[in-house]
């Protein structure tokens, strides 16, 4: 058993759209001699999250069995299998909350987030992290140095979308980049485009709140544009226009999934430009494709992370280039999540962290 003292899970549950309880569940086992136990600490909220609470279904992910929430987590390890070597009891983790099945074609050419037997925590059927108790395997849990906190350590899930987003843009050194989206993830995005190099940021919101915090967190490189009820094609004109971006940015990132938002990225870019969509909306939009193709411009989609972006977000954080602890509105007791929740979902606060269960 994974424990010998402890019976308890108590389990922050999805039990169908917009019904949330709490659970007592089975402490979970090792099954894999590389598995490893661990206490949650801390889980931040995904927009995933909220969109499974409030709707039941992600595209073609859909919730049919009561599932638990959570997967932005840190935690402690409580307990390691026969073979596991590089952590012991007591190390405080990061966890990466999907696991592959690193045997198939995708797996093996390092794009491991393709996997189509992708186990990843909180997207059915599987469980989320949103619990006292996980099981991960070993190198999905990544130790945190002593100067690491475990705030910090589940803050490395959304940073590790940011750099497998960012990454795909292939951003160089000197490059102008255009994020849409001052959510979480796009606040992020910029924060990496700058330790990556870029010389000017512009972030594009309709949230003026957010965007005062990114103009601050991105400093001094990062300017900000509120997206106005004006075409794509006019918004595009004026971000060019008010931060002397020329012929255009050279990389327009999209993390907010709006179509308004998509139309004018690519508006936004010069000819031979890179875009990337990081960003989840609705299935379907009106896209400019003869703008796309007539500028040459490199597209991109972006799905979670893959091969290096954790330990990325993980050297990031340790090295001090990303602060992610400014990110961080507030923290809550597990028993106060459903509140958290509601916070996240009427847009008070960036992220909110929700304590492990006692």
């Amino acid at each position: 058993m994974a424990t010998q003292t402890e019976t308890k899970n108590n389990s922050f549950i999805l039990s169908g759209p917009k019904n949330i309880i709490y659970e007592d569940r089975p402490v979970p086992e090792l099954k894999d001699p590389y598995d490893v136990l661990l206490q949650v600490n801390f889980t931040g909220i995904c927009g995933s999250d909220i969109h499974y609470w409030q709707h039941g279904k992600i595209g073609d992910y859909v919730v049919k069995d009561p599932m638990v929430l959570g997967h932005e987590s840190s935690g402690t390890v409580l307990e390691t299998g026969s073979s596991v070597k590089s952590l012991a009891k007591g190390d405080r983790v990061a966890m990466e909350p999907g696991v592959p099945c690193r045997r198939c074609v995708r797996c093996k050419e390092g794009f491991y987030n393709l996997c189509q037997d992708m186990a990843f925590a909180a997207t059915p059927p599987y469980d989320g992290t949103l619990a006292k108790y996980y099981v991960l395997p070993e190198d999905f849990c990544y130790k945190l140095p002593e100067h690491v906190s475990l705030e910090e350590g589940a803050l490395l899930e959304p940073l590790a979308v940011a750099v497998h987003i960012t990454r795909q843009s292939n951003i160089k050194h000197g490059n102008t980049v255009v994020v849409f989206g001052a959510g979480p993830v796009g606040i992020l995005c910029a924060a990496v485009a700058k330790s990556l190099g870029a010389s000017k940021i512009v972030s594009v919101d309709i949230n003026q709140e957010r965007l005062k915090f990114i103009k601050k967190f991105a400093e001094p490189i990062t300017t900000t544009y509120v997206s106005q009820k004006i075409s794509a094609q006019e918004n595009a004109a004026n971000i060019i226009k008010e931060n002397d971006l020329g012929e255009g940015a050279d990389v327009a990132i999209d993390a907010s999934g709006a179509e308004p938002s998509i139309q004018a990225a690519i508006h936004v870019l010069r000819k031979g430009g890179s875009y990337v969509q990081g960003g989840m909306g609705r299935d379907e939009c009106t896209f400019p494709i003869m703008a796309a193709c007539t500028k040459e411009l490199k597209i991109s989609g972006s799905f979670r992370y893959s091969q290096g972006d954790y330990q990325t977000a993980l050297n990031l954080v340790s090295n001090g280039d990303v602060k992610v602890k400014d990110v961080i509105s507030r923290k809550v007791s597990f028993q106060d999540a459903l509140q958290a929740f509601e916070d996240i979902r009427d847009g008070k606060g960036i992220k909110v962290l929700i304590g492990g269960p006692e």
